[in-house]
């Protein structure tokens, strides 16, 4: 039905960058949030930023300012720009849609495989 696959983690000293994609596919009628959720061990997963189909942004106080999350509505792809990263932002980071499947009434809430992000100090 829908696929959500994520890409860009990896290992990354602290102070530098990296940029996470994930790309929705499927049979997808419309996507009305986008966003980016982690989970580092033993924490419960929390939202890192969201972005609306018209694109008003949302992010989490611990990364404003340095995480920019956009999205291209005709690629159902949405981005996170990781900047000045530090190694409290080492977690499972996964990707997610409130979307409305073609011939099916009511949003969904679709998830992404996860990707791992870790900063070394």
């Amino acid at each position: 039905q829908v696929q959500l696959v994520e890409s860009g983690g990896g290992l990354v000293q602290a102070g530098g960058s990296l940029r996470l994609s994930c790309a929705a596919s499927g049979s997808i009628f419309s996507i009305s949030v986008m966003g980016w959720y982690r989970q580092a061990p033993g924490n419960l997963r929390e939202l890192v930023a969201s972005i609306t189909s018209g694109g008003r942004t949302n992010y989490a106080d611990s990364v404003k300012g340095r995480f920019t999350v956009s999205r291209d509505n005709a690629q159902n792809t949405v981005y996170l720009q990781m900047n000045s990263l530090k190694p409290e932002d080492t977690a499972v980071y996964y990707c997610n849609a409130i979307l409305l499947i073609t011939g099916r009434p009511g949003q969904q809430v679709w998830w992404g495989q996860g990707t791992q992000v870790t900063v070394s100090s």
